[in-house]
């Protein structure tokens, strides 16, 4: 059965009840806070006018994402592929979700809200490493925040030691890229790729 309402849907689903029901806030407070400063991860979703959906992960030092007020954040935005996905679909549409992950915590934070591409000065002075700027800073204005239970990372045993995958259990990503594209292969192990990551992470 192709679920077309939400009638439908609740047919087979409860209700949420209790605290899953109440835990969402309006702003930033003391727990977010400090949720975000401990974080080197996030996923930031973003859709295009048409309601074509992404995610994209963006990561750095532990309190990379700076709190500028209990209704704002601040993501820098890290050289990458310029691709710029994510923040081509935030010119045509501002609403942004963001889930926080810190190593070892079976929780995340989520956030939700609409967000813009500043390029400010003093701004982009602020995420500054290595004397260098990122091209730009999202400023996210907050509309919902809310804590999100261990299930998931419980299920999946994501920081389990014994639960990691043997990366050599595939290709590298420039080998899986041009087989996918009909490029010509690259020859370069994967500790060569990652080390040619390197220069280019600020």
């Amino acid at each position: 059965m192709h679920i077309t309402s939400r009638d439908q849907l609740r047919v087979h689903y409860a209700e949420a009840k209790g605290r899953a029901a109440r835990k969402t806030i309006d702003h930033l407070e003391g727990h977010c806070r400090q949720f975000i400063a401990l974080s080197p991860f996030l996923l930031l979703s973003t859709a295009s006018d048409e309601g074509k959906g992404d995610v994209t992960p963006r990561g750095d030092a532990p309190g990379f994402v700076a709190v500028l007020d209990n209704h704002h954040l601040a993501i820098p935005d890290r050289p990458g592929n310029n691709r710029l996905d994510s923040l081509e679909n935030i010119l045509e549409n501002p609403e942004v979700g963001i889930l926080f992950m810190i190593p070892g915590f079976m929780e995340t934070l989520r956030v939700n809200g609409t967000a813009q591409i500043r390029t400010d000065d003093d701004l982009r002075e602020r995420f500054v490493v290595n004397g260098r700027l990122p091209a730009s800073v999202l400023v996210v204005e907050v509309r919902e925040a809310f804590m999100h239970c261990a299930k998931s990372i419980m299920r999946a045993r994501l920081w389990e030691a014994d639960a990691q995958v043997n990366r050599k259990l595939m290709p590298t990503i420039g080998q899986i890229v041009s087989d996918q594209i009909g490029d010509e292969r690259p020859d370069e192990t994967q500790d060569e790729m990652i080390e040619s990551y390197r220069p280019g992470l600020y």
